[in-house]
C-alpha cells in the first residue's frame, strides 16, 4: 500500500524562522510548475548590483506572505471577525498566488516582454488555469483576488496599502539588502488589525507601527528600489531587451532559448494570450537565466547598441546617471547626444538607447483606492493622515518626482 504523503510541511524561512504549510492545497499549489518557476525569478531585479545580498526570489516572498496571511487570519478570528474555513483557505491561496504572473527579473522587465499586460493579469490567468486542473478549488480565491467577494477586507489583506504582500516584501527586502531602515513591526501591525464595516482598520494602539511602516516604505524606495545605480542597471536591462526585439523583428536570428525567441519576435497582446493558450505556457518557461544567458551571447553581436548594452550588464559597466530634483537642462542633454554621435557615429534612434532622460517618482501613501484607517477607542474611524500627530505623514502622500539623465561614462573624459 502506498504511503500517504504528509503535506503539512515546515519551511525554514530566513526572515520568520519555521513557516508551516497550513493546507494540503497550498502544498499542492507550491508543487505546481507555474509556482516553482518563481524560484528562478529574482525579487529585486538587478538590485544585487548595488546590494550583493539581494538575490532572494519571488518564491521566497510568496511563502513569506502566505505565512503572514495565516497569522492575520488567526488574529482576526480571535477578535470575533467571521472568517469561515473556506474563506481562510481561499485568502491564503490568493496571497500565495498573487505574484505567480511575474516575468524574468520581476518589476524590472514588466511591460517589456509583453506590453500593456501587468503581472496581476498574468497571475489571474495562471490561477484560472490551475482552477480547471483543481476542479474549481481556486474559485473563491480568484473572487477574493479580483475584489469581487462580498467580504472586502479579505481582498484588502491581499492587495491594499497595508496588505500581507507589502509587509513581507519590506521586511524581506530589508533583510537581504542589509538596509535596516526597511524593517517594520510586522507582528505588531498584524496584531493591531481589525475589521470595521467590512474593511480593514488598525486599532489606535498600532498607529505608531503604521507610521513607521510608511516611513520605512519611503526610505526603501529611495534607498533600494529607486537607488540611482539600480535605476541605471534596470533601464539598461529594459533597453537591451527592447533593442533585441527590434533587431529580431527585422529578421535577424538572435541567439535565445525558444520561449524567449518567441517573445522577441512577437508583440503579444492580452487578446493573443486569451485566444492562444500556448502563449501563457511559453511565458511560464521564462526565467532570469534565459535572459542573462542570451545577453552574454549578445555581447558578440555586430549590432553596436545590442553589444554595448549587453557588455555593460554582464560586466556591470553601467551608464552614468545624473539624478536631480529639477528637470535636466536641455543644453546639457544635447551636449551628451552630440558627444555620443561624434564618438560612435550612431543614428539618432540608436543613440536614444545610450543617452536619454526621464523621471521617476514615488509616494509612500496614496489617497486613491484602499485607505489605511485608524479605529479609535470611541469607535470613530479616521484616515492615518488625520489620526497621526506626526507632521510628516501627510507629506508622504505627496509624490516625490526626480529627474535623471543617463549616458556612457566615457563621455565624461
Amino acid at each position: 500500500m502506498a504511503r500517504k504523503l504528509n503535506k503539512k510541511k515546515i519551511v525554514n524561512d530566513p526572515v520568520y524562522g519555521f513557516v508551516h504549510i497550513a493546507y494540503n492545497i497550498i502544498f499542492d499549489l507550491i508543487e505546481e510548475r507555474y509556482f516553482q518557476r518563481l524560484r528562478h525569478i529574482q525579487q529585486l531585479g538587478l538590485t544585487s548590483y548595488v546590494y550583493p545580498g539581494a538575490l532572494h526570489t519571488r518564491f521566497h516572498h510568496a511563502i513569506g506572505a502566505t505565512h503572514l496571511m495565516k497569522q492575520v487570519v488567526d488574529i482576526l478570528r480571535a477578535k470575533k471577525v467571521e472568517i469561515s474555513g473556506k474563506e481562510a483557505k481561499a485568502v491564503t491561496i490568493a496571497i500565495l498566488m498573487h505574484d505567480v504572473g511575474h516575468g524574468p527579473f520581476s518589476h524590472a522587465l514588466e511591460h517589456s516582454l509583453v506590453k500593456d499586460i501587468d503581472h496581476e493579469t498574468l497571475s489571474l490567468m495562471f490561477m484560472e488555469r490551475l482552477n480547471k486542473k483543481f476542479k474549481g478549488k481556486l474559485s473563491l480565491a480568484i473572487q477574493i483576488f479580483k475584489g469581487e467577494y462580498h467580504k472586502a477586507f479579505l481582498h484588502e489583506l491581499v492587495s491594499s496599502q497595508l496588505d500581507m504582500d507589502r509587509l513581507d516584501y519590506l521586511n524581506r527586502d530589508s533583510f537581504f539588502t542589509g538596509v535596516q531602515e526597511g524593517v517594520v513591526g510586522c507582528e505588531r501591525i498584524i496584531n493591531m488589525l481589525n475589521v470595521h464595516d467590512n474593511h480593514l482598520v488598525v486599532e489606535y494602539k498600532g498607529i505608531y507601527s503604521v507610521e513607521q511602516f510608511l516611513i520605512a516604505r519611503r526610505l526603501m524606495y529611495w534607498q533600494v528600489y529607486l537607488h540611482r545605480t539600480v535605476v541605471s542597471a534596470e533601464i539598461m536591462l529594459l533597453n537591451v531587451l527592447k533593442r533585441a526585439k527590434e533587431v529580431s523583428q527585422q529578421g535577424v536570428d538572435l541567439f535565445a532559448p525558444a520561449a524567449l525567441k518567441l517573445f522577441l519576435q512577437n508583440d503579444f497582446t492580452l487578446a493573443d494570450f486569451n485566444n492562444n493558450p500556448n502563449i501563457l505556457e511559453q511565458f511560464a518557461l521564462l526565467g532570469d537565466a534565459d535572459i542573462f544567458t542570451s545577453i552574454k551571447e549578445w555581447q558578440k553581436h555586430p549590432d553596436f547598441v545590442l553589444s554595448y548594452l549587453s557588455k555593460g550588464i554582464v560586466w556591470r559597466k553601467l551608464l552614468r546617471i545624473n539624478l536631480s530634483n529639477e528637470p535636466i537642462e536641455e543644453t546639457l542633454f544635447k551636449q551628451r547626444q552630440t558627444q555620443l554621435h561624434e564618438k560612435y557615429q550612431l543614428t539618432e534612434h540608436e543613440a536614444s538607447y545610450l543617452v536619454f532622460k526621464d523621471t521617476t517618482s514615488n509616494s509612500a501613501y496614496t489617497y486613491t483606492g484602499s485607505q489605511i484607517n485608524i479605529a479609535h477607542k470611541d469607535g470613530t474611524i479616521e484616515n492615518i493622515t488625520e489620526a497621526s500627530d506626526y507632521a510628516n505623514i501627510k507629506s508622504l502622500a505627496t509624490p516625490v518626482v526626480k529627474y535623471y539623465m543617463c549616458y556612457p561614462k566615457e563621455l565624461d573624459k
